[in-house]
């Protein structure tokens, strides 16, 4: 694994354990058995990181759901899919995960708004499967936006499992269907 990949893992799991603020360069130049100063030589600072880390996650989302997006499955089959491509992704990386929804707060202009915007995106791209679903008499009638997010609500935590529960690695296939099967038998019309 290369220097600056091995930095970002380490990164990730301190500002997961202690939050952004609270971690410091020398902690994790410590972390890594290194100088503080020679962290300069990879990266240029905290916040790069910070963003390396939130941005490379969004775009692991967005690689996850789009396909789910355009395929030409219906609302119901689509919004399960896109749900265990969400969840695939937590369960890719859970120390990634709560910094990317948790941590991303802390990063400065113009990144942040960047940031909110890709955000904002990702929930547009889940709302319409809901407002198709919504049309078509298939999901209850209710606030697109509420449902989304209520549905990434309850899915976001499942980073927490990797820490307190007995799972220790990945959620598994079953796990994630059982999940999906909660969240979206909820809204479906009866």
């Amino acid at each position: 694994m290369a220097r600056k990949d091995q930095i970002r893992q380490k990164a990730q799991a301190l500002f997961r354990e202690r939050g952004y603020r609270a971690t410091s360069m020398r902690d994790l130049a410590e972390t890594l058995g290194m100088e503080a100063a020679s962290l300069y030589n990879h990266i240029s600072s905290k916040e790069e990181l910070l963003q390396q880390i939130c941005f490379a996650m969004a775009d692991q989302f967005f690689e996850a759901v789009e396909p789910v997006v355009a395929s030409p499955l219906g609302p119901k089959e689509k919004l399960r899919a896109a749900i265990e491509a969400h969840l695939g992704v937590i369960a890719a990386s859970a120390d990634a995960s709560a910094v990317f929804l948790h941590e991303w707060r802390h990063m400065g202009e113009p990144f942040l708004n960047d940031f909110k915007l890709m955000r904002r995106r990702y929930e547009k791209m889940i709302r319409a499967i809901v407002e198709e679903g919504i049309s078509l008499g298939m999901f209850r009638k209710i606030d697109p936006s509420l449902v989304v997010r209520t549905l990434l609500s309850g899915t976001n935590w499942t980073y927490e499992s990797y820490k307190s529960h007995r799972l220790q690695g990945k959620l598994s296939e079953q796990e994630i269907s059982e999940i999906t099967s909660i969240l979206v038998e909820g809204i479906i019309t009866r």
